[in-house]
């Protein structure tokens, strides 16, 4: 009578491990493309950093009211052009406003500009600039065209003019901003998306009868994920800049509205005077920039494989 070998007990000593069990390889628990991104983005600890100080400015934003008595449109007419105190942390200005409650909402103002303006500008650089790659021909050479020449238009001047002329509605400015803001990077990512048209998933889906715009969206865009995420932080810190100087100017966000640039240009001309009307709502514009640059680098280098982030070991 035989024995199956499969079920016939085994006689090794106890320690022994079978041939195949002490031949087969260690397994490696599997990290998945967001995990290892985030890895390498924690790395960076000034990247960290970044997103530390830009939490804390959405925090203060969000709840920096409930921490005080004043509204940005109330007058305390006792305390006129008051350093900061216990009444008015921040001090107040000429026409007795607090400027603690001037700073949360013009913080609020800025980053509502900034954020919409990025977010509106990519996703139009997005599908232009991937739409006239893929397209090609005329169509390719009418857009680049047209970019090319809005790039040489003083569009500064122009969104002084029609924001000034629109009574400076902050709303407008955003429109204003992202139809002037989205040519430079339309033009890159077209310059990118030349070489992904060319891919065999772009031919495939060709070949299977995909429409042109699915493909733009599904095939093109998503493959310039990288691109987009850091030009989207990097275009919050242009957009800031961008709202700042207009409203420093007195072109943007306009009176009774607040934002860090109209503060800034109340407080340029009282800087050795009463020195805090400038000095908080400068902080605040420099810690956002400063915050938004240093997510805009992680983020960059944990997406480049290449750099020093980026690659297994290295470290900043």
């Amino acid at each position: 009578m035989t024995t199956d070998a499969s079920t016939a007990p085994d006689s090794r000593p106890a320690g022994e491990q079978a041939p195949e069990a002490a031949a087969a390889p260690p397994r490696r628990a599997h990290l998945g493309l967001g995990r290892l991104y985030l890895r390498r983005f924690l790395r960076n600890r000034l990247a960290v950093v970044g997103v530390v100080i830009f939490l804390l400015l959405v925090l203060f934003a969000a709840f920096g009211s409930r921490f005080t008595s004043y509204a940005y449109t109330d007058a305390d007419f006792t305390a006129l052009t008051q350093p900061p105190s216990g009444l008015h942390w921040f001090g107040t200005n000429q026409g007795g406003n607090d400027i603690y409650a001037c700073a949360v909402h013009g913080l609020q103002r800025s980053l509502v500009i900034a954020v919409s303006v990025s977010v509106l500008t990519i996703v139009l650089a997005a599908i232009i600039g991937s739409g006239a790659a893929y397209f090609g021909g005329r169509v390719e050479r009418t857009t680049l065209a047209v970019i090319h020449f809005l790039l040489i238009v003083p569009s500064f001047l122009i969104l002084a003019l029609v924001s000034h002329r629109l009574a400076g509605d902050w709303r407008v400015l955003i429109v204003v901003l992202t139809v002037f803001g989205w040519m430079s990077t339309a033009r890159v990512i077209w310059s990118v998306s030349t070489s992904l048209r060319e891919r065999d998933y772009v031919r495939a889906a060709e070949f299977m009868g995909v429409g042109p715009l699915r493909i733009i969206l599904r095939h093109i865009i998503p493959n310039l994920g990288s691109l987009l995420i850091v030009n989207l932080t990097l275009g919050v810190v242009a957009t800031v800049l961008s709202e700042t100087a207009l409203s420093f100017l007195g072109f943007g966000v306009q009176t009774p509205d607040v934002s860090l640039g109209t503060m800034l240009a109340d407080g340029a001309g009282t800087i050795t005077s009463a020195p805090w009307l400038f000095a908080f709502p400068a902080g605040l514009v420099v810690l956002l920039t400063v915050s938004m640059t240093l997510i805009g680098d992680g983020l960059r280098d944990a997406l480049d494989p290449t750099s020093v982030t980026g690659s297994a070991g290295g470290r900043r």
